[in-house]
């Protein structure tokens, strides 16, 4: 009973991809929302949103509204492969009106203080994003 309630907290959603049943969550403990660029340029971009939902620009700069999560276990654990100097995770999201999942890497390098979506596209975390915040 007590480690059902430890993960009680955590917002699990179910998904089925190729007839099998996959569980999803947008809490993994670190701060995946943000926008994804590749880097040097403004556009396109990926905007993440803390609730799950989300903006995805197609090359012809386009928006496309997306629910994204990444995999977990069936209570809420995030399920990832701990690398040598990175943690890569599979990121999951439906762009609205395509009924299909597809999936992705996702990729935090702590070291650098990045995170990485589809390879190419990349936040920065840390303290960059506080001293933006602050500079108002």
């Amino acid at each position: 009973m007590g480690a059902t309630q430890i993960h009680a907290q955590a917002k699990v959603t179910s998904i089925i991809y190729k007839f099998h049943e996959h569980f999803m969550t947008t809490d993994i403990g670190q701060p995946v929302a943000g926008t994804y660029l590749i880097e040097g340029t403004t556009k396109p971009i990926i905007q993440i949103n803390a609730d799950g939902t989300g903006i995805y620009q197609l090359d012809n700069l386009s928006k496309k509204e997306m629910v994204w999560g990444i995999k977990c276990s069936d209570e809420g654990i995030p399920i990832f492969k701990e690398g040598y100097d990175s943690s890569s995770y599979t990121f999951w999201y439906k762009l609205k009106g395509s009924g299909e999942w597809l999936y992705t890497q996702f990729l935090i390098i702590p070291g650098k203080k990045k995170m990485y979506l589809m390879g190419d596209r990349v936040k920065n975390y840390g303290e960059t994003e506080v001293k933006d915040t602050e500079s108002n």
